[in-house]
């Protein structure tokens, strides 16, 4: 009895039909758009703008006014280190006075944009005060109200700061109310079920969600008032790169002139890259979540 229980049970597990565990196929080819690194790309793309210029100066391709060789540039920033230029002031003492004038500005901006940003965002009053005035500058070019600043300010060197603040400020107040803007509806009410006041939601969920939006402001921010600074430092500056490059301008020395947009061009890209490591350490969780 026991062993046709036996051969029953053998049969009856021969009769099961065995099951196969799917092979898992592995994708290739696909990942986050923008994903990797492009560090090798732009180095490649320097050497060759680089290679294009030597080549097109040297080559005769454009006249050595209005393009001048990589040569003369590296020399005329020798010279500019030493003062043996129009002016007569080293590159140091032009490049303080404009790091002092845009930072100034650029401090300035920040804590009076970022609060008047995050207001307009939480308040329908501060929207309603704040936002025509910001709207009807903003797209105004800076040229257009240096009169105005000259008038009301004078030619010392508030007037300059005054004038990089006003480039500023409309971007990163947008950026700061567009960052609360943002804020999803699900945090807000989750914080007030918990329990929260306007003030601790305002100050715990909602600044921080608006973190992002606002490190990019101040990266814009930043970008604008670079270039407003050769506006700023037409207000009988003697010191300043925007002011060296006007000077150079007028005795067409063309060198000059591109090394000067050069140093603008590096100091504000190393600002940018400085911005980018704040945004890593402060938000780490943009673009992950």
């Amino acid at each position: 009895m026991k062993a046709d229980l036996a051969n029953a049970g053998a049969s009856s597990e021969s009769a099961r039909p065995t099951t196969t565990t799917p092979s898992v196929r592995t994708v290739k080819g696909y990942s986050v758009p923008g994903e990797g690194s492009s560090t090798a790309i732009s180095v490649v793309t320097v050497i060759a703008l680089f290679v294009l210029w030597w080549v097109a100066t040297h080559f005769g391709w454009i006249k050595d006014l209005f393009l001048p060789t990589p040569e003369r540039v590296l020399e005329s920033f020798g010279q500019a280190r030493s003062g043996d230029i129009q002016g007569g002031k080293p590159l140091s003492e032009h490049l303080y006075w404009s790091l002092f004038r845009v930072f100034a500005a650029f401090a300035l901006a920040c804590v009076t944009a970022v609060p008047a940003g995050i207001a307009m965002g939480v308040s329908r009053i501060a929207r309603g005060i704040f936002d025509p005035p910001i709207e009807f500058y903003r797209p105004l070019p800076p040229l257009a109200y240096l009169p105005l600043i000259v008038i009301w300010f004078g030619i010392d060197e508030t007037a300059k700061v005054v004038l990089i603040f006003l480039a500023c400020f409309a971007p990163l107040a947008m950026a700061a109310r567009a960052g609360v803007r943002s804020v999803s509806i699900e945090q807000i009410n989750a914080a007030y079920s918990m329990g929260a006041s306007k003030r601790q939601v305002v100050w715990h969920v909602v600044i921080p969600a608006a973190m992002p939006e606002i490190l990019t402001g101040m990266r814009i921010a930043i970008g604008f008032g670079w270039t407003t600074l050769v506006a700023a430092e037409m207000i009988a500056a003697t010191a300043g790169l925007g002011q060296m490059v006007l000077n150079a301008s007028n005795f067409l020395r063309t060198d000059v002139v591109i090394m000067g947009i050069i140093v603008i061009g590096i100091v504000a890209y190393m600002f940018d890259l400085l911005m980018r490591y704040i945004e890593r350490l402060v938000v780490p969780w943009k673009g992950k979540v």
